[in-house]
């Protein structure tokens, strides 16, 4: 990539002092100042950004060039926030990003039968998968340590796949008949090292932006760093700059409780962390909804 930095800046002055790799952009520090290089993923990022400015959100950092293959944008040094306090702004900026974005899109009713229909498929196939785990288990006389975890938990999993039918039922109920779903612009990539601090608040890498639900960036932020911060207080938050309806809410939750699948493998000490994960993220996410029902049941 050294040699044709130059060709990517399409500058002969420019002197090209270190390059400095950050997950998949590189960091490179010149005489006139430091830029981020990154491979283009995405043709349509122009039409996304050019929206984003049209709706007076202009909270990412600016591409100064492009060409083919590679993006050059301005190098924003990020100021050292807490975790806490990070998560928090990240969710301000997102829920101001779903403000500014928010459009009706009347729907075709075959969407909601296919959201419906592969959820309920993906119940099924855990209920399954997770049954057919548990009666090989119980056929062993002693158990490793991964699976009396299991075995001793199981009952979790089907609990959170019985929510998960009850609750995306409730959700086609309310919203068969509607012919309008709102949308929004989604970042659908947020992870806590997205969010930068500079002069302003960025969002960076929005390579896999498009339009859809409000929910995706919520669970993608949930799914990503449930361990680390209280949901609760977040998901309160953004809902007080913009408010879940109860079908989104109800799909969110949906999503946010399907069990993931964990693949059996030889090391008994992976096994265990990964049933550990798992059923922490069970609890996890049992937890915030129950809680979460319990206020929203007490503002209405």
């Amino acid at each position: 990539m050294a040699t044709n930095l130059r060709s990517i800046f399409d500058d002969e002055s420019i002197n090209f002092k270190r390059v400095t790799i950050k997950n998949n952009a590189r960091i490179v520090d010149t005489d006139q100042g430091s830029y981020v290089i990154k491979k283009r993923k995405n043709n349509n990022l122009d039409n996304i950004y050019n929206y984003l400015l049209s709706r007076s959100f202009d909270y990412f950092p600016k591409c100064l060039k492009h060409n083919q293959e590679y993006d050059i944008y301005e190098y924003i040094p990020d100021t050292n926030e807490p975790g806490e306090q990070k998560i928090l702004d990240l969710i301000n900026l997102v829920s101001l990003l779903h403000n500014k974005t928010t459009y009706y899109k009347e729907i075709d009713l075959d969407n909601y039968k296919e959201i419906y229909e592969s959820i309920n498929n993906r119940i099924e196939y855990l209920y399954n998968y997770y049954t057919d785990m548990i009666t090989i288990i119980e056929r062993n006389v002693y158990m490793s340590p991964s699976q009396y975890l299991i075995a001793r938990n199981i009952s979790m999993i089907y609990k959170s796949l019985d929510y998960c039918k009850q609750s995306i039922d409730r959700w086609y109920d309310l919203i068969r008949d509607k012919r309008r779903v709102r949308y929004v612009t989604l970042h659908n990539n947020l992870n806590i090292s997205h969010y930068l601090r500079g002069d302003k608040p960025y969002l960076i890498s929005w390579d896999y932006s498009k339009k859809d639900m409000p929910i995706y960036d919520l669970l993608k932020i949930y799914q990503n760093h449930y361990l680390d911060y209280d949901f609760s207080d977040l998901f309160q938050h953004y809902e007080n700059h913009y408010h879940l309806k109860e079908e989104e809410r109800i799909l969110l939750f949906t999503y946010m409780a399907l069990p993931y699948k964990i693949t059996i493998t030889n090391n008994e000490y992976q096994m265990c962390r990964e049933a550990r994960r798992l059923f922490d993220y069970i609890y996890k996410t049992e937890d915030l909804i129950t809680n979460y029902e319990k206020i929203s049941s007490h503002h209405h």
